[in-house]
Parts: C-alpha cells; sequence; structure tokens
C-alpha cells in the first residue's frame, strides 16, 4: 500500500488527531455504488455508507449530473441573503417529508447535523421562553458547542474542552445492558420511566425545560432502540408539560431504518426534526424541519450562516430524494434489511462472542463480547474489523465493541452476501486464532 502509506505520512504532518476516529491506513479515492477504491486500487464493500452520510451510494450518476448541472450555473450565492430557485424548491420539498400537513412545517438550513441540532435548541429556547434541555445518555447530536453539550457518548467529547454550556441535563437511554435478568420488556419500561422521571421530581423543574431531544434509535451509542412503549411514556410527558419533542434524524433518517425516518417505528409526532449527513448524499447540508410556531420564533441572524443552503448541496439533495424514491430504497432497506438480520442472528447461534443482534433496515449493531463475562471485547472487535479490512470489507466499530452495520442502500444483494461470505470466515478464523492482530500507525477505534 505505497500510495496509502506516502499520503498518510505526508497528512500527519498537518492534520490534528482530534479530528478523526484512527480506524485502517487507508485513503479513498473512488467509489461506485457500494464499492470503494483506495489509491493503491484495492477494493472494498462497504458497509458503512460514510458514517450514514451515502445512503444513495457513492456517485451516483443522478446526483453526480445534478451537481455538475447546477455548478456550471452557480457554484453559491449566500442564501443568508438572497434566495436561490434550487434552494428554494428544497424547502418547498422537505416539508412534504415532515409528518401532517405540509403548510404547518417550516424549514431552516445548516452546514451539518451538528449545527441542526443548535438551531433546535435555539428554536426550543426561542419558542418556549425556557433555558432547559434535555438529551439522553449514549447520545450522540453533534461537536459544535450546543450539540457536544447535549451528547453523552464518549469522555473525549468533554474532556479538556469544558465547561459545556450550562442548562444540559443527561438521562438514563433503556439500552440492553440496562436491563435485569428475566425482566420482561414492560417491567424495562417502567423502571427506565422512573429513572427518566428523576430528575424532574428532584432538580429539574418541568416549567424551566425546553425541549428533550432523542435520537428514536441511538446511532453512535449502538445502534439501539427501547422497547415499544417508552416512547410513547417520554412524547406524553413532553407534551403533558409543553416540553418540545425534537429527533435527531442526522444518523438512521432517510431511508437508513427501512422506514424514511426512524420515528415512524414509534409513531412519534415531533416538534422539531434534525436532518443532515444523507440528506444530500454527503455534500455538506443539513437542515430542521419545526412547526410553523415554532420557526416563526426567532428572527435573523439567529441562526443565520454563510454556506447553509448552499445551492450545489440543494441539487445534491433534490436528486437524493428523486433517487431514494424512484429506486424505491426504503423498501429496500427493509428487504435487504431481514436479509442481514438472518445471517446475523445465525452467526450468533454459531459463535459465542457474538452477543446482542440489533437490526433495522440496512442498519445494525452487533456487539463483540468476551463469552466467560459477556462483557464488550474491544481488543476482539479491533480483531475482527482489521481483518475484515485486509479481505476488502470497510466496516468500523461502535463504543469499542460494537460492529457498525450501514452499508448503501444501493448495495446489490450479490456484494451483501460476499461481505457476509468473507465476514463469517474471519469470525471462524478469530475462534481458530488464525487471524493477524492489528497493525497500524494509531490506536483503532474511539
Amino acid at each position: 500500500m505505497v500510495k496509502n502509506d506516502e499520503i498518510l505520512n505526508q497528512e500527519e504532518q498537518h492534520f490534528a488527531g482530534a479530528g478523526r476516529v484512527y480506524y485502517f491506513d487507508v485513503v479513498i479515492d473512488s467509489g461506485k455504488g457500494a464499492i470503494l477504491t483506495d489509491v493503491d486500487g484495492n477494493e472494498y464493500i462497504d458497509l458503512l455508507a460514510s458514517a450514514s452520510a451515502t445512503n444513495t451510494g457513492h456517485a451516483h450518476p443522478k446526483i453526480v449530473k445534478a451537481i455538475q448541472k447546477q455548478a456550471e450555473n452557480l457554484v453559491h450565492y449566500t442564501a443568508a441573503y438572497f434566495a436561490t430557485s434550487t434552494e428554494a424548491k428544497l424547502a418547498s420539498e422537505l416539508v412534504k417529508l415532515a409528518p401532517g400537513n405540509p403548510d404547518d412545517w417550516m424549514v431552516v438550513y445548516g452546514n451539518s447535523g451538528s449545527d441542526a441540532n443548535d438551531a433546535i435548541i435555539k428554536f426550543a429556547r426561542g419558542y418556549t421562553g425556557r433555558p432547559n434541555v434535555v438529551s439522553f445518555v449514549g447520545a450522540y447530536h453533534g461537536s459544535t458547542y450546543g450539540s457536544i453539550s447535549a451528547s453523552a457518548v464518549s469522555l473525549n467529547m468533554s474532556r479538556k474542552i469544558g465547561p459545556l454550556l450550562p442548562g444540559f441535563y443527561k438521562v438514563p437511554f433503556p439500552s440492553p445492558d440496562k436491563r435485569l435478568v428475566n425482566e420482561s420488556d414492560a417491567d424495562f419500561v417502567e423502571r427506565m420511566f422512573a429513572a427518566f422521571k428523576e430528575p424532574f421530581e428532584n432538580y429539574l423543574p418541568v416549567e424551566e425545560t425546553a425541549v428533550i431531544m432523542i435520537e428514536p434509535i441511538q446511532g453512535d451509542g449502538g445502534i439501539i432502540a427501547p422497547p415499544a412503549g417508552y416512547w410513547d411514556k417520554v412524547a406524553s410527558f413532553a407534551h403533558e408539560h409543553g416540553i418540545l419533542l425534537a429527533v435527531d434524524e442526522v444518523n438512521q433518517g432517510y431511508g437508513r431504518t427501512g422506514t424514511f425516518w426512524s420515528f415512524e417505528h414509534f409513531g412519534l409526532k415531533p416538534d422539531l426534526i434534525a436532518m443532515g449527513k444523507s440528506m444530500a448524499s454527503g455534500m455538506p447540508l443539513s437542515a430542521v424541519l419545526g412547526r410553523r410556531e415554532i420557526m416563526q420564533s426567532l428572527q435573523a441572524p439567529a441562526n443565520v450562516y454563510t454556506t447553509a443552503g448552499n445551492v450545489v448541496s440543494a441539487a445534491a439533495a433534490l436528486a437524493t430524494l428523486d433517487v431514494i424514491k424512484s429506486e424505491d430504497l426504503v423498501a429496500q432497506s427493509a428487504k435487504l434489511g431481514q436479509v442481514a438480520q438472518d445471517f446475523f442472528a445465525h452467526e450468533k447461534t454459531q459463535f459465542n462472542f457474538i452477543g446482542d443482534v440489533r437490526l433495522y433496515g440496512l442498519n445494525g449493531g452487533i456487539d463483540i463480547i468476551d463469552p466467560k463475562t459477556g462483557l464488550g471485547d474491544e481488543q476482539a472487535t479491533n480483531t475482527i474489523i482489521y481483518n475484515l479490512f485486509k479481505n476488502g470489507v470497510l466496516m468500523i466499530s461502535l463504543r469499542g465493541s460494537t460492529l457498525r452495520f450501514q452499508p448503501p442502500l444501493v448495495i446489490k444483494e450479490a456484494d451483501l452476501q460476499r461481505a457476509f461470505t468473507i465476514m463469517h470466515q474471519v469470525f471462524e478464523d478469530f475462534v481458530n486464532g488464525k487471524l493477524k492482530e492489528p497493525n497500524g500507525r494509531h490506536h483503532i477505534g474511539w
């Protein structure tokens, strides 16, 4: 991997490590569909989709054409001062994605999921006149100071950079590791909802709480959803007390979970929706959809960015919606997600180091554990993903010991099965002690 090493050696002289979670020594050069190629010509089946930012795959011809056509006409003029026809058309299409009547919703643009979640905080405070924000342990809402203050998934997102913003409170998320032995779903929901309410009963006045921010299915927290009924209780609590309910769909939206939005799995009716990542198939763009009266609570320049709503990104976003609809990628995610569910469920019966398996569409978290203790095994996980990489499958981990399964929704079933064949062999080789230990310039993962 001569060129890979040359470029990485050059980059390391000037690139700060805080800007990357390191996994493998590779430089991505090109991609088509669900296949990536590095600068040395090695091919990989992509099971990450650029952190769920390229649900439509790499270099989709319709999206490439839309970008090229728009760039030939106008690359950028700031939507902070003037409209463009492309950006205006996108706004009218985005409100159609919200539940209910499109006329009840408005949109505002940003550059990334992080600033979309910042915008949610601003609008929630502006509309309610309340200061406090509640989010969940395990949440990843972004890296700007507002969104990082709402996050709780990695110590390096608070270490050395505090104090974070005031008025942020975390409640426990009902993840599988918190379930008691033989505890039913109903009992688990009741116990975790009691833990959710505890701050409000002791030190957090409901009348001073603006918004509850949720990932209906936590992404970087491990691809985890609570048992049925939990979100109903949280939503009812919010609405009962005049607290807004905001859903972060940056990672899990745009067909990733087998529905267009992940909150559809739970019948939620949010007040605010954050989107980004795959919104423009990886081009920098984000947005917040909010109920009209909420979005009219602030005035410019409360949420103005020079490049938000960039016209090339907006063209990509319109093409992305067209591809998702014309190629029926939401149904594709559900269909191939079941194929993946069957594969990982079978592997779990074959290998005792596979713990909990969670699949929602083409979107999954597969825990790698120490069979003796049942605890997550980071070293085993790193060995597995490193050897997958060496055998042409690009897959990373979450929180140290969870395999992150998020291929592009356009992946061909033959390529998916080919990745599973390689994965099964890696699992077998791991059991038999045949795998190479990770060998790279950095520690793998978070």
